[in-house]
């Protein structure tokens, strides 16, 4: 797999505590869209036992002129240096990789995410509406609040320009919001799936986010009697 060099172009508070990096798309360079890379710091000012490089899915879709992606704040030697570099500044990047793309039948795809789980579906969700596919796409994506949901409103949006997709936000906390909702609450359940699907078995699903999210929905979707080869996962950790 080839490394490449990239230059940060701009960066933007997308929700709170998280940020969003946009870098040049190399020359040559391409990807499907949900897929992965890994980003290297290069001389670093400091550095700590976590070492200079971490994963980020590319947020951006392959259409878009920019790689993207995004990830939350924490105070580690990496996420410092990411947040205060100089726009201009060059990192490495080895990618693509992963599996965690749409499908290549209509069956519809149902994407269960929660927090920056959201950020490979924000890729795939563009794409699809770029080129027009006939896939029926469904995303159910869970936060405490609507200021904690990375691209809300672009993901919201996106419905306007592709029919055959759908989103369902759902906050688990939103009595401590300061902005309205009107949409779903609480943890994805079987019951909410079944407001929008009469035969749980019939998609296939797509599974990102924390481990313990992780978990729970491949439970949900098992009882469910969804068959195994119809889930796919990809796990966040908050690195």
């Amino acid at each position: 797999m080839p490394i490449y060099k990239t230059k940060l172009k701009s960066r933007d508070e997308i929700a709170a505590g998280t940020m969003a990096f946009r870098f040049a798309k190399p020359e040559g360079f391409e990807y499907k869209a949900g897929q992965f890379g890994d980003y290297t710091l290069i001389a670093p000012s400091e550095t700590d036992s976590e070492g200079n490089t971490r994963s980020f899915s590319l947020a951006s879709a392959p259409c878009e002129d920019d790689l993207m992606f995004a990830t939350r704040m924490r105070d580690t030697a990496f996420k410092r240096v990411l947040g205060t570099m100089k726009i201009g500044t060059e990192i490495m990047l080895d990618a693509p990789y992963g599996s965690f793309t749409l499908h290549n039948t209509r069956i519809p795809a149902v994407f269960l995410t929660g927090g920056i789980g959201v950020t490979p579906v924000r890729s795939i969700v563009l794409q699809a509406a770029h080129e027009s596919l006939p896939h029926k796409i469904f995303l159910f994506d869970s936060n405490r609040r609507p200021e904690d949901a990375p691209f809300l409103g672009e993901l919201i949006a996106a419905q306007k320009e592709n029919s055959n997709y759908k989103f369902v936000g759902t906050m688990t906390d939103v009595e401590k919001s300061d902005q309205k909702w009107n949409g779903e609450t609480g943890y994805i359940t079987k019951t909410m799936l079944v407001k929008y699907f009469v035969d749980l078995t019939l998609p296939i699903y797509y599974i990102a986010g924390p481990a313990a999210m992780v978990t729970a929905m491949r439970k949900t979707l098992t009882e469910a009697r969804v068959d195994d080869d119809n889930i796919r996962t990809e796990e966040f950790s908050g690195y």
